[in-house]
């Protein structure tokens, strides 16, 4: 692995060690508490999490490597599903932390967990039918990432990723002026564009996205006021998207499929 990427990993588990050192009360690790929410959603459900588990479908009997596990929110959630979770992460602090949140959710079986790089997983080829990754890409480095996604998937397997998407060249300009100061930050982590994600998917057999919001729902969950709104803001931002998809190119969260 070149310097240049072990350095990247380095700050990434800086910024991870810091995640994981909070104080999680039993509670906090009970979340989130409507598991069964994410048993089945429908397809035109206007929450980006939900609808990664509707792609998800039908996995048991699979094995789903869960690219970047974090805490384990995530990781509850896949558990119930009936497939066998291998959860992935570059920090042991984080793991440390999922498998507690496992086990006050009292699953005891059915998941692995590797503490590891994104960017050479010790897995071997064509393990994989699922890959999932929740707000994972924009912290690796997005060549690497793929080239090791594809060698993991076994032939039409699917990858499955929800990240945040910034395609406006004058805010990415403007981003890239202001130094990074908070902790929870790593200065390798940014917002996505569009053709990055579709560079990410070329070579597989299928790539299909699917815009989640607009702006103004951001904006109305920072305004006390008008936040009694934010859930109709989100129908009204899906309402939008679909009789004018072009407005996609301003949305800040995308999930895209990929079949290998």
């Amino acid at each position: 692995m070149s310097t240049a990427i072990e350095e990247w990993e380095r700050a990434e588990k800086e910024r991870s060690a810091r995640e994981a050192s909070q104080t999680y009360s039993a509670d906090a690790l009970a979340t989130p508490r409507n598991v069964d929410r994410y048993m089945s959603p429908p397809a035109d459900t206007v929450y980006p999490l939900e609808y990664v588990f509707h792609l998800l479908g039908d996995v048991r009997g699979k094995t789903i490597l869960e690219y970047g596990c974090g805490d384990g929110v995530n990781t509850v959630l896949l558990a119930n599903r009936g497939a066998q979770v291998i959860s992935l992460d570059l920090s042991p602090e984080l793991i440390k932390v999922a498998r507690q949140r496992l086990l006050v959710h009292g699953i005891t079986s059915g998941v692995d967990f590797i503490v590891g790089s994104a960017h050479n997983v010790p897995l071997p080829d064509a393990s994989i039918d699922v890959v999932v990754g929740i707000a994972i890409l924009h912290h690796l480095d997005l060549a690497l990432a793929s080239a090791e996604v594809k060698r993991l998937l076994k032939s039409s397997g699917v990858a499955i990723f929800q990240e945040p998407v910034r395609n406006s060249r004058v805010l990415k300009i403007a981003r890239s002026l202001v130094p990074y100061t908070s902790p929870d930050v790593s200065p390798f982590e940014r917002p996505l564009t569009d053709s990055e994600l579709k560079e990410f998917g070329s070579g597989c057999s299928s790539y299909s996205s699917r815009a989640f919001s607009l702006p103004t729902s951001s904006l109305i969950n920072l305004l006390p006021l008008v936040r009694r709104y934010a859930q109709a803001s989100l129908r009204w931002d899906a309402a939008l998207l679909e009789r004018f998809p072009s407005l996609g190119h301003y949305s800040p969260v995308k999930v895209i499929q990929l079949v290998k």
